[in-house]
């Protein structure tokens, strides 16, 4: 429901004591949906709340209580707004897999497809959400507007979210993303973006990350990446060649620190 208004009649409530209200949520499309939760509060007697008149009281006052012909405040009432926000059913998806060596640099095209967001299209083909690891793409795309079959031009937010403050530590400087396409298919609804994602790990690891796609429309769509780092390639050998027996032998070498 869009902008509309739920009320709460007969319920009788003590003082401190405590009422939950349910709110449902159904959406049949992956858009935004906005209500307003009212409650309204009167007296049991029917008697009313007395309270002094002043001119910046009833201004601060006007939307939120009801005043009775003798002056009295004859109800309270509280406005709440509710925003449902879909979210595209969790799937067992192939995590995307971006590998690189520790100490090296690799980028890599992840397409993710949504569902459910074009005209007319329903939520639960968002179901068949999916992401992927395009190694093919050619290095001259060029980022491009969704607005065919739209009115306005579809824009969306994208994040990554890590399982823990720890994984996030590790990964975070070591990636970097950014949307370099957006598609749209008029026929089907979907739209296709395309990501790039840089990984520059500086030691081994193997930790998953959940790339968070949100439309400005409404909508949720979420995806597994997984970043392996692998151990580095040696960077010298040292041979050290024995003078004899019970003598030492000494080889030098410099190492260059890479951070302060």
């Amino acid at each position: 429901y869009h902008n509309c208004l739920f009320y709460l009649t007969g319920t009788r409530v003590g003082p401190k004591e405590k009422l939950d209200i349910p709110v449902l949520f159904m959406p049949d499309t992956m858009k935004m949906h906005e209500a307003v939760v009212v409650i309204h509060v009167m007296r049991e007697n029917g008697e009313n709340w007395p309270y002094e008149y002043s001119a910046k009281l009833n201004e601060d006052l006007k939307s939120t209580v009801t005043v009775a012909e003798n002056g009295g405040i004859q109800g309270i009432r509280w406005i709440y707004p509710v925003r449902g926000i879909p979210e595209a059913p969790q799937q067992k998806l192939a995590s995307a897999v971006v590998r690189c060596r520790a100490r090296q640099r690799v980028e890599r095209r992840v397409e993710v497809v949504l569902t459910g967001v074009g005209p007319g299209a329903t939520a639960m083909p968002a179901a068949r959400s999916s992401a992927m690891v395009n190694k093919d793409k050619p290095d001259n795309i060029q980022e491009v507007q969704v607005t065919d079959g739209f009115s306005t031009t579809v824009e969306f937010l994208y994040e990554l979210q890590y399982q823990s403050n720890e994984i996030k530590s590790q990964l975070e400087s070591s990636v970097g993303m950014h949307l370099i396409q957006r598609e749209y298919n008029t026929e089907s609804g979907i739209i296709t973006l395309i990501f790039n994602i840089v990984f520059a790990p500086t030691k081994p690891m193997r930790n998953e990350a959940t790339l968070v796609v949100q439309c400005t429309t409404g909508g949720v769509w979420k995806f597994p990446v997984l970043f392996i780092a692998m151990e580095p390639e040696v960077d010298d050998v040292i041979n050290i060649e024995a003078v004899g027996l019970n003598k030492e032998s000494i080889v030098g070498f410099k190492l260059t620190s890479q951070t302060r």
